[in-house]
C-alpha cells in the first residue's frame, strides 16, 4: 500500500498528443517557412516522439530548437556558429531570410527514418537533450535557432510556440498582441487521460501530487478546464525549478537545471504534502520521468511507474521504461486502482 502517488501531468494526467506535440509540429513548420523561407514536410507525432525518447528533453521549447536543428544540418543549410545580437523578432526574421537568400532548395525536404534513427543513437551516446544535439553537430548551426532569452524580445521559438498552444490566452497571459499565429489556441484540444472517478478512488486511499515540467499558468489552466485540482496536495511546474535554480545561482554563483531528470521537482512535491517518510511512486511517460525518480530515491522510498499513454511507438517506448529502470509499466488508467488494495 502507498502513501503518496505523484504524476506528472503531459501525456499522463492529459492527453498532450494534439495540444503541446502538434505546437511542436507547427513551430517547426512555421519557424522553417515564415523565418527562414525554407520549405519541408511537416514532421510527424512518431518523429516527435522518437526525438523525445533520447532523453533531456523535458521542455518542449528544448526539444523544437534541437529538431530544428537537426532538420537544417540534414538539409544541408549552410552552417551558422554563432548569431547575430537582435533586439526585435521581426530584426531576427529578416536577418534569417537575408543570410539564406541564395540557398535555394529543389524539393520540399522529408525526414527519413533511418537517419534520424541513427541521430538519435548519437544524441543518447552525447548525454541527451538540447545539449546532446548541439555536441553532435558541433555547434555548427547555433546561429539559425534563436531560442532564449524574452519572447518580446529574441526567442523567437518561444514566442511562436506560445502564440500556438496559448491562442487566445497569449494575450491575456502575456499581453502582447500574436504576430505568427492567430487561430484557437492547441490547448483546447487536450483531453483528460485519467477519469475522475479513478482519480476519486485513488484520492480516497492516498496522498497526490503532481510534479509537472509545464509552466504553472498551462499547468492550472488545465487542472481548472478539467476540474481535477481537487485531487491533489501539491502542485510542482517548472515555474518553481526556475526560482529554486535563481536562488542556487545567486547564493553560490552556480547554474544548475532542476527540471526532470533532476530529481527536484519530485521531492519538492512529496516535501509540501508533509508526510514522514511516505512510500511513494511517480507516475510518468518518458525516459526522464524515471530517471527522476530513480534520482529521487536517494532521499525517498519512491517507485518508478511508467505509463504507456500513446498507442504510438508501444513497443519501443515500453522498452525504454524498462530499460531506464521503471519498477512496472501501466497501460490502462484502471490499472492504478490495484495498486491500492
Amino acid at each position: 500500500m502507498m502513501d503518496l502517488l505523484i504524476f506528472d501531468m503531459d501525456g499522463v494526467l492529459i492527453d498532450v498528443s494534439q495540444s503541446y506535440r502538434k505546437t511542436i509540429q507547427q513551430t517547426i513548420h512555421i519557424y522553417l517557412e515564415h523565418c527562414l523561407g525554407l520549405k519541408a514536410t511537416l514532421v510527424s507525432p512518431e518523429e516527435i516522439s522518437l526525438f523525445k525518447s533520447a532523453g533531456g528533453f523535458n521542455n518542449d521549447w528544448d526539444l523544437t530548437g534541437g529538431f530544428l536543428l537537426y532538420l537544417l544540418s540534414a538539409m544541408t543549410v549552410p552552417p551558422l556558429p554563432r548569431q547575430k545580437k537582435l533586439s526585435s523578432l521581426d530584426g531576427i526574421v529578416l536577418h534569417l531570410r537575408q543570410h539564406l537568400s541564395n540557398f535555394h532548395q529543389k524539393k520540399p525536404f522529408g525526414v527519413k527514418k533511418g537517419h534520424l534513427y541513427s541521430f538519435i543513437e548519437q544524441i543518447k551516446v552525447s548525454g541527451g537533450g538540447l545539449k546532446g544535439v548541439r555536441s553532435v553537430l558541433e555547434g555548427r548551426w547555433d546561429g539559425w535557432i534563436y531560442r532564449s532569452g524574452d519572447l518580446d524580445k529574441e526567442n523567437l521559438i518561444k514566442r511562436i510556440f506560445q502564440e500556438i498552444y496559448l491562442g487566445e490566452k497569449f494575450t491575456t497571459h502575456y499581453h502582447l498582441k500574436p504576430i505568427f499565429y492567430r487561430d484557437k489556441g492547441l490547448y483546447l484540444r487536450e483531453k483528460l487521460l485519467i477519469e475522475k472517478d479513478v482519480l476519486s478512488t485513488l484520492r480516497r486511499k492516498m496522498r497526490m501530487g503532481i510534479a509537472s515540467g509545464r509552466p504553472r499558468f498551462e499547468a492550472e489552466l488545465a487542472l481548472k478546464r478539467f476540474r481535477i485540482a481537487q485531487y491533489f496536495d501539491s502542485v510542482v511546474t517548472l515555474d518553481e525549478c526556475e526560482q529554486e535554480e535563481k536562488k542556487i545561482f545567486l547564493s553560490t554563483g552556480r547554474r544548475i537545471k532542476l527540471s526532470k531528470p533532476h530529481p527536484y521537482s519530485l521531492l519538492r512535491a512529496i516535501e509540501v504534502i508533509g508526510l514522514t517518510n511516505p512510500r511513494c511512486a511517480y507516475m510518468g511517460d518518458t525516459v526522464d520521468d524515471v530517471r527522476a525518480t530513480k534520482a529521487a530515491r536517494k532521499e525517498s522510498n519512491i517507485l518508478a511507474i511508467g505509463f504507456l499513454s500513446s498507442p504510438a511507438n508501444r513497443k519501443e517506448s515500453k522498452a525504454s521504461l524498462l530499460q531506464a529502470g521503471a519498477n512496472l509499466i501501466i497501460e490502462t488508467p484502471k490499472e492504478l486502482l490495484h495498486l491500492i488494495h
